[in-house]
């Protein structure tokens, strides 16, 4: 048995890549249980979100904080809990997020819209087609870019997402009240 001379590496030394996040995109993936949040009107015990960041928290919850890094694209996603397509051939009610807003955390305020851009290009994408195919999952989402100069820190946001009603077209159009956010790290 030999036993080498050449010191231990440190932690961070160990680690070849100690900066890289698992992903170039992120996903963040809200569940909406249509029937409680129309009835209640409120997406409070209602909406369950989820991420493939690393070291985020709240998964499952309305107050996801996600992870990421300046540069990185985040994808929205938002879907009803039931997606199936019902026996009578009609399919279930679609949430659809109407916009993302982050909110002046800097002051202290999570109500007030904040001022400066965090995002390039949020906007929604994929728009889900008029026609469904039993084999192909469908759902809204948006994306945006985190902007390289945006300074580390968390970033809180409000959801606001478009809900129709059972057996109507009417619209609903709720807020995300404990407020979901984004934690930026440095690159």
């Amino acid at each position: 048995m030999t036993t080498s001379t050449q010191p231990r590496p440190s932690a961070t030394e160990e680690k070849q890549n100690p900066g890289q996040l698992n992903s170039v995109q992120l996903n963040i993936v809200t569940l909406v249980d249509m029937e409680r949040a129309t009835e209640s009107g409120m997406l409070a015990g209602a909406m369950y979100m989820m991420d493939n960041s690393i070291g985020g928290t709240g998964q499952g919850t309305n107050r996801l904080e996600t992870v990421c890094k300046q540069g990185q694209v985040i994808n929205w996603i938002v879907r009803p809990m039931d997606m199936e397509r019902r026996l009578d051939g009609t399919w279930p009610p679609m949430p659809k997020i109407n916009n993302i807003v982050f909110l002046d955390t800097e002051l202290g305020d999570e109500e007030d819209v904040a001022e400066r851009r965090h995002f390039s290009e949020l906007k929604i994408y994929g728009m889900p087609d008029r026609m469904r195919s039993p084999l192909t999952p469908v759902y809204y989402y948006w994306a945006g870019t985190v902007l390289s100069t945006a300074k580390p820190g968390v970033y809180r946001y409000r959801l606001i997402l478009e809900l129709e009603r059972e057996n109507s077209k009417e619209k609903l159009y709720l807020n995300t009240v404990d407020h979901p956010a984004i934690r930026v790290i440095e690159v």
